[in-house]
């Protein structure tokens, strides 16, 4: 006999909000500087318990230090992750282009030289045909 439906688990599935993916965290200038600021005020113990309660690692803190003694605060303004493209879009563009015109012409050389090749070959088959010997 089936079971009625009142005593069915529910089938929707509500997602824990912990376990959701995390995005990654941005820092603002402001906020970097106050933590170099708290960094530097505090003792040699303090440092581990600063890093633990903000959740930042020791290289965060370290290139944020970096990043000030070479720029300034507009070095603490850093727009993302990961290095500058070296190239513009347009620069890649021609690139390509460029590299394609190449590919290109080798192949019309191809081309051209089994042209030649075919031609002199008929030309010494009507040479043959002829009787006349080159």
């Amino acid at each position: 006999m089936p079971k009625s439906v009142s005593d069915r688990p529910p089938t929707e599935v509500t997602p824990e909000p912990s376990l959701e993916k995390r995005t990654r965290r941005t820092f603002t200038a402001e906020y970097k500087l106050r933590l170099i600021a708290e960094a530097e005020a505090g003792t040699h113990g303090e440092l581990g318990a600063l890093l633990r309660r903000e959740r930042l690692y020791s290289h965060q803190l370290s290139d944020w230090r970096r990043d000030f003694a070479e720029k300034g605060v507009a070095g603490l303004r850093k727009s993302g992750p990961g290095p500058a493209a070296a190239r513009t879009p347009e620069q890649r563009r021609i690139e390509q282009l460029e590299k394609e015109t190449s590919r290109l012409t080798r192949k019309l050389e191809m081309a051209n030289d089994c042209l030649d090749l075919q031609k002199k070959a008929l030309s010494m088959l009507d040479h043959l045909s002829n009787g006349s010997v080159v």
